[in-house]
């Protein structure tokens, strides 16, 4: 394909209008294709309908307790003991809440608004709190620090996590500098997996803040597509450089078996955990421990959450197989899109030429194609350079995400003609 930025007005028109021949033709199918979220597919959810159809004959859990009534606020000793051996996590130092780590990432961050963290000021009585936020990263998490008004700092995101020398800087010069925002592995958008070297500089550099936390959220902890990557233990690093108190460690089974009724937990060191289970004890008697039981009944064991999730990882890497080979078929050695090929996880990050993004998305939508918002992937929705695009391959079946594709990769060409044109 001939690089657009070489053509000439005439050319760039002459493009266009073929273009625009074929992005009519999509709108009059008057589809409506979505690729907004990283919803599982029902082919996924299926593989779990067996925590639905397996009866539960004995509700008495393995401490002696009938997983009926209230208590046991940490959750049932055999889940914590099952995410203890997956997670490499100490099961003391593990909750298990309801079935969102958004809602105990949510709870995490109001606790230390209201009460602080082991004494020091609650984070709402300071006169700024700042955040340090990886780009592109996690819409959601990016609304909560804006809900409760903390200042956001953008950190450029290399091929082993966040700019470290950025972050250190930051983080030890600046007591309002509070946390930073952490999808360690396969990150969303991106799928980078931090570096060993990255953890451990996390987990010993110095902060100003005397309270700062690693918001840590592994939620593609098991989600290896192509290759499982290792990443290093965050409490493991924290242990020997005494930093442990710092963590706050999440993860779920949302998109491992069901978004709707899965569990989740969070995780911190010996001081913090006490901290939030007295909190725990204000909030809740306890989350649902029949979920919580049913959930182990279902794996029993790390071996066949495992197995469980190379299933789950086929279903989706035929997907991202459809995604990268049509961007590799019509972008490859262009100028017009990068992106990255991740390892797992649950979503492919696109890069336009600058300025096209928004109008890419644009596009799409006029055309029956829902895509995540241009700028979710940053702090208060704005990408400085209006490039990321967050492609989310996984509800669609696969007819309707070639589909969905086609008329990607011809929004991506419009929105770049139209771009140079202004020019």
């Amino acid at each position: 394909m001939a690089l657009f930025s070489r053509m000439s007005r005439e050319e760039l028109l002459v493009a266009e209008a073929k273009l625009l021949e074929k992005y009519n033709a999509f709108k009059a199918k008057s589809m409506q294709l979505d690729m907004s979220r990283g919803k599982p597919a029902p082919a996924q959810l299926n593989l779990s309908n067996g925590i639905l159809s397996m009866p539960i004959d004995n509700y008495i859990n393995c401490e002696g307790i009938d997983v009926r009534n209230y208590g046991i606020l940490n959750g049932i000793l055999e889940c914590r003991q099952l995410f203890a051996d997956l997670l490499d996590i100490p099961i003391d130092n593990i909750i298990i809440g309801g079935n969102s780590s958004l809602n105990l990432i949510y709870d995490a961050f109001t606790r230390l608004y209201i009460f602080g963290s082991l004494g020091s000021t609650p984070w709402g009585k300071l006169d700024k709190v700042k955040i340090l936020c990886p780009v592109p990263g996690y819409d959601r998490h990016f609304a909560i620090c804006e809900e409760l008004g903390f200042e956001m700092i953008n950190i450029p995101m290399s091929e082993s996590g966040p700019d470290m020398d950025m972050v250190e800087m930051l983080a030890a010069k600046d007591p309002a500098v509070k946390g930073i925002l952490c999808v360690p592995l396969y990150s969303n958008p991106d799928g980078i997996c931090y570096s060993d070297e990255t953890v451990e500089r996390l987990a010993k550099m110095p902060t100003a803040a005397e309270d700062f936390k690693i918001f840590w959220d592994n939620a593609y902890a098991v989600h290896h597509v192509y290759k499982e990557v290792k990443l290093r233990n965050i409490f493991d690093a924290c242990k020997q450089y005494g930093t442990e108190d710092r963590i706050l460690y999440f993860f779920s089974t949302s998109k491992i078996t069901f978004p709707g009724s899965g569990v989740a937990l969070v995780a911190s060191g010996d001081r913090y955990i006490e901290d939030i289970r007295r909190r725990f004890g204000k909030q809740t008697i306890g989350y649902s421990k029949v979920n919580q039981l049913e959930t182990y009944n279902f794996f029993r064991t790390p071996d066949n959450v495992k197995a469980h999730m190379k299933k789950l990882g086929n279903l989706l890497k035929s997907k991202f197989n459809i995604v990268l080979e049509k961007l590799d078929s019509e972008f490859k050695d262009t100028d017009l899109l990068k992106w990255h090929k991740p390892m797992g996880g649950y979503f492919i990050s696109v890069y336009t030429m600058d300025g096209c993004a928004r109008e890419t998305v644009r596009l799409a939508k006029e055309a029956g194609l829902t895509l995540t918002g241009a700028g979710a992937s940053y702090p208060y929705g704005v990408d400085p350079r209006d490039s990321n695009i967050r492609i989310a391959p996984s509800y669609p079946d696969e007819e309707e995400l070639k589909q969905a594709m086609d008329l990607f990769c011809i929004c991506v060409k419009l929105a770049a003609v139209k771009k140079l044109l202004e020019k």
